[in-house]
């Protein structure tokens, strides 16, 4: 999912195969040559030919079990509340959320409305 200062991804990637590294560069490479080229850059990425778009890092995480698994995907359509762009998870157009609200896997009106009770961190750190 997108947001406009991050995104998230769950990936099931083939046996074996667990190259994060060329999947992210990719992704940052083929979405930063559509944009022009005229953001602010620090000289280190000025140095190493980077766009000022994007963070060095990123961070994994092996998906252990189901749990685990609706533990991050619960985390992941919450975003977009937990940072203040929507009131309601399904406030935002651009969430795997809605796919899943038409497979049945969440209910249209999941996790209620910012501030309510109920709403909840969905598996982060308090």
């Amino acid at each position: 999912m997108a947001l406009p200062e991050h995104l998230h991804a769950i990936w099931t990637l083939p046996p074996g195969d667990t190259d994060y590294s060329t999947r992210w560069r990719l992704i940052k490479s083929h979405f930063s040559r559509a944009l022009p080229a005229d953001e602010r850059r620090s000289a280190s990425h000025l140095d190493k030919g980077e766009r000022g778009i994007w963070q060095r890092r990123y961070w994994e995480h092996t998906l252990r079990d189901e749990a685990d698994f609706q533990r991050h995907a619960d985390y992941i359509h919450f975003n977009p509340v937990k940072h203040g762009h929507v009131n309601r998870v399904a406030g935002w157009p651009y969430s795997s959320f809605h796919r899943d609200v038409r497979l049945g896997m969440y209910a249209p009106v999941w996790a209620g409305i910012a501030g309510e009770e109920g709403s909840g961190s969905f598996g982060e750190a308090t």
